[in-house]
């Protein structure tokens, strides 16, 4: 069994397949560069898309997505706390597949589909901890771009320039560890 809490890491977005293959279950991470917000009709309209063939307005090739719908006020983030990833399972492991999506930053963990995308196309699932919003906002350093805004500010894709932007724990590592199924995890002491 893997040690919680093992190594931590300072990541520069487009990540790697090195970068992904190297994270374990119970790294720590700091990702600095973009994070793409994407919630569930995010999701629904790059699957439509994708699927048709078409591209999207943004490549998500190697890159990090964030289970987010920021607060904003005038542009500037104020809260960008994480939203239960596992509303997105039905539809994570097809952009996986379709995108070449390195990683995803959300809260709660996702479901067996997500992980064996994970394994087969060497990515990783982190979560940010939930109920820390502002703290999230302080690393976003500002609002590159936005797409998608008709579907509502939540749902928009929110392109963030981050910096040391965690911790996020890697809960679902390429290799199939995954912190929910681990039998007696240590998780406190």
């Amino acid at each position: 069994m893997p040690d919680l809490c093992s190594s931590i890491f300072k990541l520069k977005t487009p990540l790697s397949e090195e970068d992904s293959m190297s994270l374990n279950v119970g790294d720590i991470v700091y990702l600095s560069g973009i994070l793409y917000t994407m919630r569930d009709m995010a999701h629904v309209r790059a699957l439509e898309l994708l699927r048709r063939r078409d591209k999207l307005p943004f490549d998500l090739r190697g890159e990090v997505i964030y289970h987010c719908g920021p607060l904003l006020k005038v542009g500037e983030v104020i809260s960008a706390g994480p939203t239960t990833s596992m509303r997105i399972e039905g539809m994570e492991a097809e952009l996986i597949e379709l995108t070449g999506l390195r990683g995803i930053v959300g809260k709660g963990g996702m479901g067996e589909r997500t992980a064996g995308a994970l394994r087969r196309f060497g990515a990783v699932y982190m979560e940010f901890p939930g109920g820390a919003g502002a703290l999230a906002a302080k690393a976003i350093k500002r609002v590159r771009d936005v797409y998608w805004r008709d579907l509502g500010d939540p749902e928009a894709v929110w392109v963030l320039e981050v910096e040391d932007f965690g911790p996020c724990i890697v809960t679902m590592d390429s290799k199939g560890g995954n912190f929910r199924t681990m039998r007696g995890a240590k998780t406190s002491k």
